[in-house]
């Protein structure tokens, strides 16, 4: 399994932004195969973390168009910067009740 860490400053946060969020989260999940998706905001500072079961599932959330124009408004419009680091979960345990 991998993980997507997105982080970024906010630049401005408003409706358009909102629905585009909840619609690139319901396509990655619905049609790309991401398996979990997370994002909290504190101040100007956003974390997103996304589930894959795979780096080709990645490769193809990252090319496709619709996530490609999203993620071009962002940079324009939303974020002030960002990152994005992907990594391999090497490890996995929980205490659930």
């Amino acid at each position: 399994m991998f993980v997507v860490i997105f982080r970024a400053k906010v630049r401005e946060f408003d409706d358009e932004y909102s629905q585009t969020a909840a619609r690139m989260r319901e396509l990655a999940i619905k049609e790309f195969g991401c398996l979990e998706f997370s994002a909290v905001t504190e101040g100007s500072d956003e974390v997103a973390l996304s589930y894959w079961p795979s780096e080709e599932h990645i490769r193809r959330w990252r090319a496709h168009p619709e996530h490609r124009a999203a993620q071009q408004r962002g940079k324009e419009k939303w974020y002030a910067s960002y990152s994005v680091q992907v990594a391999e979960i090497s490890r996995q345990y929980s205490s659930l009740k």
